[in-house]
């Protein structure tokens, strides 16, 4: 199991109208996923059984969970309990740290 991680070593991958995201690092229980937004960026709204915890490390975003809206920016923080509806529409360039419990196999 690697638990020292690099960002530098891990590749991005397109996933189109200007998001790129870096898997960094998982196990069966969890998993934490670094995502980049240009500006105009949009997370579509969805859900997932996951729980996730994210982390606004940079950027302007808007935050839709549930029934609330919300624009966060860089050193704010967000949680999606499970099956949750949630989106995200980009403000400014920035890059979000999602955390989600369990790992999302959709992703690997």
């Amino acid at each position: 199991m690697v638990t020292l991680i690099e960002d530098s070593q891990i590749p991005w991958e397109e996933l189109g109208g200007g998001i790129k995201r870096k898997i960094m690092a998982y196990n069966e229980q969890m998993m934490i996923v670094k995502v980049a937004f240009e500006k105009g960026g949009v997370g579509a709204m969805h859900s997932h059984p996951h729980t996730q915890a994210s982390y606004v490390e940079s950027g302007v975003f808007e935050l839709t969970i549930g029934d609330e809206v919300k624009n966060l920016k860089a050193g704010d923080a967000y949680f999606v309990p499970s099956d949750v509806e949630h989106g995200a529409v980009c403000l400014q360039d920035g890059v979000l740290i999602d955390v989600f419990t369990p790992r999302r196999e959709d992703f690997l």
